[in-house]
């Protein structure tokens, strides 16, 4: 299938500004992710329960079966089998090449994105129309912010792959 100039630019302008809406979301979700761990350590609550007029909050200390991750697991089969371990940790830290494929964008000098392309994209995300015009512009503050601080070509990884060693040929 064969696309056509006008098709393949709106396609562009949606990837340009969807990406221009996650960079500011995906900054706060990290903060906010943060901020809800300091505050929850922070908090002293009397007796391990507390209700309130409008909340409340709880302490409940679980134990649970948890499965080992990773380095834990190497570290103990290390320790198991030492012979073995040591081989199997200069295996993980080998260097391997890898082949990644990019698509790189962005919008082109003296040229911008208009409040229609941004309310597009939101509304592909669930927003009604009046949601989104509420979030625009300050959505589009913060990405502006972020992205004077940046001055970079944006770019989305397409696909992953390593590259082996050619297996010698038989004869």
């Amino acid at each position: 299938m064969t696309q056509t100039n006008e098709t393949f630019e709106r396609q562009v302008i949606q990837l340009v500004a969807a990406d221009r809406a996650y960079v500011p979301v995906s900054s706060l979700d990290g903060k906010l992710k943060r901020m809800r761990v300091k505050l929850a350590q922070d908090m002293v609550v009397p007796n391990g329960n507390y209700v309130g007029e409008r909340v409340f909050a709880k302490v409940d200390d679980e134990d649970r079966m948890k499965a080992r991750g990773m380095k834990e697991g190497i570290e103990e089969f290390e320790r198991r089998h030492p012979q073995y371990g040591s081989e199997l940790r200069s295996l993980i830290e080998e260097k391997r090449a890898e082949r990644e494929l990019h698509l790189y964008f962005g919008v082109n000098p003296g040229c911008r994105l208009t409040a229609d392309d941004y309310l597009g994209v939101m509304a592909d995300l669930g927003f009604t129309e009046a949601q989104a015009r509420t979030l625009y512009g300050p959505l589009l503050e913060t990405s502006r912010a972020i992205a004077r601080k940046r001055d970079e070509v944006r770019s989305v990884m397409l696909a992953s792959t390593l590259i082996t060693p050619e297996a010698p040929k038989k004869d």
